[in-house]
């Protein structure tokens, strides 16, 4: 009888911004030859550093880094093409010797990851626009709930402000004739190639994280390093607030204050507020992911005892 062949394993350094992640996983390869796997949604754009808090020179040159600057912040990036380039990636590192860490916060990319790719419909950029220029007459709350006569599944975990998902899922109903949340309910799962073993940085007093995310924020803002980075992009003169990149928190508060919608404590206020409001959201999906070992990110010891675990 043969026996199966052992998955290659990778491992996951999930957690909220502000957690540690970068500092967790630098410390991991310092003593387990690895490369990184960036799993965020606003490091793969290039020209966005300091609100992404991207890592730097000398953390990118210690260990190869993978998906960061891999796009013009004029482009998108899906769930389905982080799935496709991760798959790849960990193949390739494995096939160095090497143990691949997946980092990051964006828990959309881990959930799309572990749960296998949708039938969902490609973009189909003259009906986004349709739907932007009715959403800019009608505005996104009517098209909320406009969504909820049509997938009121969908519709009830989604913000009526939600722009970028409301269209999303009213562009599935028009492409596919069918709501996204049946289509999704029709996803067959996909075994990983590998197995994951999957670690959440969370933590212990939420007010201690708070203040991490507001030091944070201030040092972004520090000889005005974000403005100066969000004026430089506006510049370009081919972006504009509605792009997924521009999107980004911090980004967002940034040009509303050049475009002189917001005061500068405004701007410091909303962008604080944001960040912490995206920390609930990702600590409310590691939540629901039962499989993961939690570490107290505000422990001195994080780090040594996500290496003990490895090691076990």
């Amino acid at each position: 009888m043969t026996l199966p062949e052992k998955r290659p394993r990778a491992v996951a350094i999930m957690g909220p911004t502000a957690s540690g992640k970068t500092a967790a996983a630098l410390a991991i390869a310092a003593r387990i030859p690895s490369e990184i796997i960036s799993v965020d949604s606003a490091l793969v754009y290039r020209g966005m550093d300091i609100g992404t808090a991207k890592p730097s020179r000398a953390e990118l040159a210690a260990v190869p880094h993978h998906l960061i600057d891999i796009l013009d912040p004029l482009d998108s990036y899906s769930v389905a093409q982080f799935r496709l380039d991760t798959l790849r990636l960990v193949a390739d590192i494995v096939g160095r010797g090497k143990l691949p860490l997946l980092v990051g916060g964006t828990m959309l990319y881990f959930k799309g990851l572990a749960d296998g790719l949708d039938d969902l419909p490609g973009a189909d950029p003259a009906l986004r626009a349709a739907l932007e220029d009715e959403a800019a007459k009608v505005g996104w709350p009517a098209m909320h709930a406009r969504l909820a006569t049509l997938d009121p599944a969908t519709a009830a975990r989604l913000k009526p402000n939600d722009a970028q998902r409301i269209q999303r899922a009213l562009e599935i109903i028009e492409l596919a004739g069918r709501p996204m949340s049946e289509l999704l309910a029709q996803r067959e799962h996909e075994e990983l190639p590998f197995a994951l073993q999957s670690f959440a940085l969370e933590p212990s007093d939420r007010a201690v994280l708070h203040e991490r995310i507001a030091r944070r924020f201030d040092q972004m803002l520090e000889g005005d390093a974000l403005l100066d980075e969000v004026e430089q992009l506006r510049r370009r003169g081919d972006l504009h607030p509605g792009l997924p990149s521009m999107r980004c928190v911090g980004y967002r508060q940034a040009w509303e204050y050049l475009d002189g919608h917001i005061d500068y404590k405004a701007m410091r206020e909303t962008g604080i507020i944001a960040t912490r409001q995206l920390a609930k959201r990702q600590l409310t999906w590691l939540r629901s992911m039962p499989e993961r070992i939690v570490i107290d990110c505000l422990q001195a010891d994080a780090t040594a005892q996500i290496l003990a675990r490895l090691d076990a």
